[in-house]
C-alpha cells in the first residue's frame, strides 16, 4: 500500500486508527446487510454505532435481542458487551470516523430506481459531516449514483463548506467517499462472510486506501477498482449475470415442459461438464433484494446514454412473468380435479424468497397469493419462519400462517419455497393435488404430483 504523503495528517490519523482497530463506525441501516456488516466489526474489537430509523430495531437491540433469524440475540449480546449500540440520532454522526450506509434501493411502481432511502440518509448526515470522515455507500444502485446523487448532497448541506476528496491537493477541509458494494447471500453456511471479496472503489486514490484498511480488517481480501462507477457496476454484473442465466433456464423449462422433457435431468447432466458450464436452476420467480432489480437500475440509466439494454430487459420479462405460469399451473392442475380456481382452498407452502431464511423481499410467493386471491381461491400459508405477513411495499396480505396438517381439506397445495425441515413425502401423502415449483419433491413418485 503506497503511504499517504507526509501533509496528510488527517489521513495519517485515521489510517492509524483503523490499523489499531480503533476507528469509530457507523452503519446506517441495521437490515439484512448492516446488521451483519456491524456485527464483523464488533467481532473485531472496533467501537460501533449502528443508525436506523426503525425505532422497534433500535429498541430491540438495546434490549439485546435480534429481529434476523439468523443471527442469534446472543450475538448481539456479545457485541453489546464490545460496546456496540443503535440510535436513531444522527447528530451522532460527527463522532463517527467512518460511515458505512445501507440502506434499501427498491424500484418503484413504475419499475424505476427509487433513490428516496439513500437521498434521505445522505440529507440527514450531510449536516453532521465533519473534515476527515470516510463515507461508503453499500447500498446496490445504478453507476454514478455515488458522484451524481449522494456526493453533491453532502457538499452542500454540511455545515463545514466540506468538499468530497479529489484528485487534487488536499487542503484539510475535505471528507472522503468510496462505494463497496454489499455481497450478503441469506442462508449460504458454506462461505464464511470474511472470505467474500470486497470490492472497494473511492473518489481518489487515498480514499480508495481509506476503505480498503476499513474493510481489509474484517474481509480476508479486498479488491480494489478504479473509481465508485466501476464498483457500482461490478454489483450489477454479478446480479444480472445471474438473473440472465435463471430467465434462460426458466425459459427452457417452459420448453422441456411442452416436450415432456425433465428440465433438472437436463441441468443434472449438463452439470457433470468440468468446464465452460455452471448450473442455474429454474423456480416461480425471483426474489430478494438484487436480483430482481438490478436489471432494471441498469436499464434505465442506460437510456441516459440512448442505450437499450435489450438482452438484459428480456430476462427480467421471463423471469417476472414466472408466477403467472404458476398461476396458469395452478388452474390445469385443478381444472383437471373438475375443479375451478375460483373458490379453490390453496395452501401456500413457504413465502420466503429462498429456502431457509426470513426474508420477504420480492418473493414471488407474494405475487403468487394475490393472483390466486385476484381469482377467487381461497389461500393460506405456511411458512415456519413468518408467523405472519403483514403490509409491505407492495403488497397488504393481513395473513397468519396456517398449522401444517389436516392438508387434505386443500385443493391444492402449492410448494413454492423449498425449506429443508418440510417432510415432503408426508406433504404428498396428505394432500389431494401438489403443485411443485421447486423440484422438492424430487424422487416421490405420485399422480398427485404436478411439477411445473
Amino acid at each position: 500500500m503506497t503511504p499517504f504523503p507526509a501533509a496528510d495528517t488527517s489521513l495519517e490519523q485515521l489510517n492509524t486508527r483503523i490499523q489499531q482497530h480503533q476507528a469509530r463506525v457507523g452503519i446506517i441501516g441495521l437490515g439484512y446487510v448492516g446488521l451483519p456488516l456491524a456485527l464483523l466489526y464488533s467481532e473485531e474489537n472496533f467501537p460501533v454505532t449502528g443508525f436506523d430509523i426503525d425505532a422497534r430495531k433500535v429498541d430491540t437491540l438495546a434490549k439485546g435481542g435480534s429481529y434476523i433469524y439468523r443471527i442469534a440475540p446472543e450475538e448481539i449480546q456479545a457485541a453489546k458487551a464490545q460496546g456496540f449500540s443503535a440510535t436513531s440520532d444522527y447528530a451522532r454522526i460527527e463522532e463517527m470516523d467512518a460511515i458505512i450506509i445501507c440502506v434499501p434501493t427498491p424500484l418503484n411502481e413504475y419499475h424505476e430506481p427509487d433513490l428516496s432511502f439513500i437521498t434521505d440518509t445522505t440529507h440527514s448526515i450531510a449536516p453532521h459531516l465533519r473534515a476527515g470522515q470516510l463515507v461508503v455507500l453499500e447500498s446496490t444502485t445504478y453507476p454514478g449514483t455515488t458522484e451524481e446523487v449522494m456526493i453533491p448532497i453532502l457538499e452542500k448541506e454540511n455545515k463545514a463548506g466540506l468538499k468530497a476528496a479529489r484528485n487534487q491537493p488536499l487542503t484539510g477541509k475535505e471528507f472522503f467517499v468510496a462505494f463497496s458494494p454489499e455481497r450478503e447471500d441469506p442462508g449460504n453456511t458454506t462461505v464464511a462472510r470474511r472470505d467474500i471479496p470486497k470490492v472497494v472503489g473511492g473518489l481518489n486514490p487515498q480514499a480508495s486506501q481509506l476503505a480498503g484498511a476499513l474493510y481489509g480488517s474484517i474481509f480476508n481480501r479486498t479488491v480494489p477498482v478504479s473509481s465508485p462507477a466501476a464498483a457500482e457496476m461490478t454489483k450489477l454484473l454479478e446480479n444480472i449475470y445471474r438473473c440472465v442465466n435463471i430467465a434462460l433456464v426458466n425459459e427452457l423449462k417452459l420448453l422441456c415442459l411442452r416436450m415432456d422433457i425433465d428440465i433438472w435431468e437436463v441441468i443434472k447432466a449438463a452439470s457433470t461438464k468440468p468446464f465452460g458450464f455452471h448450473p442455474f436452476y429454474p423456480g416461480p420467480g425471483l426474489g430478494g433484494h438484487c436480483i430482481p432489480i438490478d436489471p432494471f437500475y441498469l436499464s434505465w440509466k442506460a437510456k441516459e446514454f440512448d442505450f437499450r439494454t435489450r438482452f438484459i430487459e428480456l430476462a427480467g420479462e421471463i423471469n417476472n412473468n414466472m408466477p403467472y405460469h404458476v398461476l396458469s399451473s395452478v388452474s390445469h392442475a385443478l381444472n383437471r380435479h373438475k375443479k375451478s380456481v375460483n373458490g379453490a382452498k390453496v395452501l401456500i407452502l413457504g413465502v420466503a424468497y429462498k429456502k431457509d431464511i426470513d426474508d420477504l423481499r420480492e418473493s414471488p410467493a407474494l405475487t403468487i397469493i394475490e393472483l390466486l386471491q385476484k381469482d377467487g381461491a381461497q389461500v393460506s400459508y405456511h411458512d415456519p419462519y413468518f408467523p405472519f405477513i403483514g403490509k409491505g411495499r407492495k403488497y397488504d396480505l393481513q395473513m397468519k400462517c396456517s398449522e401444517l396438517k389436516d392438508l387434505g381439506q386443500y385443493d391444492c397445495v402449492v410448494i413454492v419455497t423449498d425449506h429443508s425441515d418440510y417432510d415432503y413425502r408426508r406433504i404428498v401423502q396428505e394432500s389431494q393435488l401438489v403443485v411443485d415449483t421447486r423440484n422438492a419433491t424430487q424422487g416421490i413418485e405420485s399422480s398427485k404430483i404436478v411439477r411445473c
